[in-house]
């Protein structure tokens, strides 16, 4: 009776353990889902306004990866020769280091966005620590400029459950893109920029650069801000206006 017992006891917490075991892997797959809208091309189709799609006469320029003062401030001045003003997607960690490059981010007419505290992908974390890579950006960013960021960008471009629900609470907008320059890359150039973005930079296009190398190849951003000329132009043959995010006509939340 005693070993009949013990079986059974076994085989009911061998289950157990199995049911536990299922539960946590749909669990972790639940929170993972999200991501499958970080390829671009389905997320196009299926979720068009969080790849960034808005009007039809508009291109979005975005900057992801700084504030950066040893290449920022090199942004800023071709972007004012341009007369074009952009979204820069801040880290919390580097915008705590150059408080004041911010202030002058935002006093060219620029918009700063929430990127994350630091660069890890949000996968990586769970719910309580995605709120809080959020929170301490935005309100670094608010108490810096004076200005409560409207997007938010995860690094990689990889989503989570957590982020979509701390972005509705904490309302910001979460954006991707629907264009990029493959500008982090150690062979980019501003040519090999230019060419990888011609066939998606189009009305409605939010294109994504790089303001700074700390996650991308030492001196890559070189190559994105080689192409900002050209880029421009050819935006303006085309009747299109270039500019923030602000301006994209984006559906919100």
């Amino acid at each position: 009776m005693t070993r009949s017992v013990t079986t059974r006891g076994s085989i009911v917490g061998r289950r157990a353990a199995r049911t536990a075991v299922a539960l946590s892997a749909t669990a972790g797959l639940t929170y993972g889902l999200p991501s499958l809208a970080t390829l671009r091309r389905l997320r196009l189709r299926v979720t068009p306004t969080l790849a960034g799609v808005g009007a039809d006469d508009h291109v979005a320029l975005t900057f992801d990866d700084g504030p950066d003062p040893a290449s920022t401030p090199q942004f800023l001045d071709v972007l004012a020769e341009l007369d074009v003003r952009s979204t820069f997607f801040v880290l919390g960690s580097l915008l705590e280091r150059s408080p004041s490059l911010a202030r002058e981010m935002v006093a060219a007419g620029h918009e700063l966005a929430v990127h994350g505290w630091d660069h890890r992908p949000m996968l990586l974390r769970g719910p309580r620590s995605t709120r809080d890579q959020l929170v301490r950006t935005r309100d670094l960013v608010a108490e810096v400029t004076g200005r409560t960021p409207r997007f938010v960008r995860p690094p990689h471009g990889i989503l989570s459950a957590g982020l979509l629900v701390a972005a509705r609470d904490l309302e910001l907008t979460p954006v991707l893109w629907s264009a990029w320059g493959r500008d982090w890359t150690a062979q980019a150039t501003p040519r090999s920029v230019l060419d990888t973005l011609a066939p998606d930079l189009r009305g409605g296009a939010t294109v994504l650069l790089h303001d700074c190398d700390c996650t991308s190849a030492p001196g890559a951003w070189r190559s994105a801000l080689g192409a900002l000329p050209e880029i421009a132009a050819r935006c303006e043959d085309a009747g299109l206006r270039l500019g923030p995010l602000a301006e994209h006509g984006l559906r919100g939340r």
